[in-house]
């Protein structure tokens, strides 16, 4: 999979991939990134990538000349033309900039994919959906954000990572990035690290044990993960829950199934509202809202 990224800052990215997960991915070829400047495609002596809004405001916004160009030597063209045939007029030079002598070949679209505070909420799914992508590029907004016609003429999607602002989409780029590349085949030392996680995949899509059970585990289907314990069993005058420590498997699913409920409850109540819960699920959850009145 590859993953390239529209910034002003490239920098910003060096020692993020340098280490964990994402750097021995990455030098195993299991993912590339390739971090583009943005303004390598301005041709002002200042290399201008903004300019003031019209209709007057705080701040400023990312021109939409140099960000087109920046995604047209990608191979990228406007939504409307990217089925444009061989020979034909180059969709770049239909809205109106220049590509030079050499114009781009365009190649097949990959996920375009704005990042902004405006943009639909990055989940757990967005993450797998955009890792059976094979090509993903990631535009950084800066300042108050980029010009609304680059994300009509070539985005096809808006993502934000959270309920609040950032100075840019730099951090939100390297979230994307982590997220996703980790449930690519190869990039987990356990292959099944992305199942038994909080928001991983329904119970009914993992390989369950011969007696229903996964291996003592029990997926999330959603919901928040359940508390996890290792060495030493007795720490800070606490000690590791008795369930864990009797090898009864069956026990262990019902106690971690019984946390990611309460876990959720307390933390992410919304997340209820979505959950496929079972008749058994629903009767811990009302005792468990019970027991906190």
């Amino acid at each position: 999979m590859k993953f390239e990224i529209i910034t002003i800052f490239p920098q910003f990215f060096t020692s993020i991939f340098e280490n964990g997960i994402l750097r021995r991915a990455l030098a195993e070829g299991l993912v590339t990134v390739a971090v583009h400047d943005l303004r390598t495609f301005t041709h002002d002596r200042h290399r201008t990538v903004d300019d003031r809004p019209f209709g007057g405001g705080e701040g400023m916004v990312l021109k939409p000349e140099p960000m087109a160009e920046a995604l047209a030597a990608l191979g990228i063209a406007p939504k409307a033309g990217r089925q444009t045939s061989s020979g034909a007029k180059s969709p770049a030079e239909d809205i109106g900039f220049d590509v030079g002598t050499e114009a781009p070949t365009y190649q097949p679209h990959p996920r375009v994919v704005l990042l902004s505070a405006q943009g639909r909420p990055f989940t757990q799914a967005m993450a797998r959906e955009l890792a059976s992508e094979d090509r993903v590029v990631l535009i950084c907004g800066r300042y108050e954000g980029v010009d609304e016609r680059i994300n009509e003429l070539y985005c096809d999607l808006e993502l934000s990572i959270g309920d609040y602002v950032l100075s840019g989409g730099e951090l939100a780029a390297a979230v994307v990035v982590d997220a996703t590349m980790r449930l690519l085949p190869g990039v987990l030392g356990n292959e099944e690290s992305g199942e038994f996680e909080s928001f991983g995949v329904a119970d009914a899509e993992i390989a369950s044990a011969e007696d229903g059970v996964p291996r003592s585990q029990h997926g999330s289907g959603g919901l928040l993960d359940y508390p996890h314990y290792t060495r030493p069993a007795e720490f800070g005058g606490l000690r590791v829950p008795e369930t864990l420590l009797n090898g009864d498997h069956a026990g262990i699913r019902r106690w971690r199934r019984e946390q990611q409920l309460r876990k959720t409850l307390a933390n992410r109540p919304d997340l209820l509202e979505g959950a496929v819960l079972s008749k058994d699920d629903l009767r811990l959850l009302e005792a468990i809202r019970r027991e906190a009145q």
